[in-house]
């Protein structure tokens, strides 16, 4: 448990920060689009760090990185650019369908990983936290697929 203490002190900090936004705010799913802009942000800034460190670690794994390395070198802007546009509540609808798609893509590619049994480090933290692909990044992935999904069918 030691080892992913950093991404459950990642994932509270979002939530309590979209906690905090969305506290007087009168639309019910605003501290689900704060959730999701702090996670993706904060994620996105680990892998910022070291891009091509992260490039390297995430084509172990990801089904589109591992055949265009440009994905994976664009991957921590597209995560980014998610979680901007959640913040911002901009364009709802295509930031819901990318973000089913991308973490789609990514669970996919992790699901056939762990069934390999790759013993490779997520990047999913970029290369400043070492964090083994587990079940965990899986988790992670379908959370935030689902509720994009959610919200996406809610029309919200």
């Amino acid at each position: 448990m030691k080892r992913y203490l950093p991404l459950v002190v990642l994932v509270v900090i979002a939530a309590l920060a979209a906690k905090a936004l969305s506290h007087s705010s009168a639309q019910s799913f605003a501290w689900m689009h704060y959730f999701m802009g702090f996670f993706f942000c904060q994620f996105a800034m680990l892998k910022l760090f070291n891009v091509s460190g992260f490039a390297e670690g995430f084509e172990m794994y990801d089904l589109v990185a591992k055949k265009l390395r440009g994905y994976a070198l664009v991957y921590p802007f597209i995560e980014l650019g998610l979680g901007l546009s959640y913040l911002a509540f901009f364009r709802p609808m295509l930031t819901y369908t990318i973000t089913v798609i991308v973490m789609g893509v990514s669970a996919i590619g992790v699901v056939r990983a762990l069934r390999k049994g790759l013993d490779v480090r997520c990047a999913c933290m970029g290369t400043v936290l070492n964090v083994p692909l587990s079940t965990v990044t899986l988790t992670e992935d379908l959370v935030m697929g689902v509720m994009a999904l959610w919200m996406l069918l809610s029309g919200m």
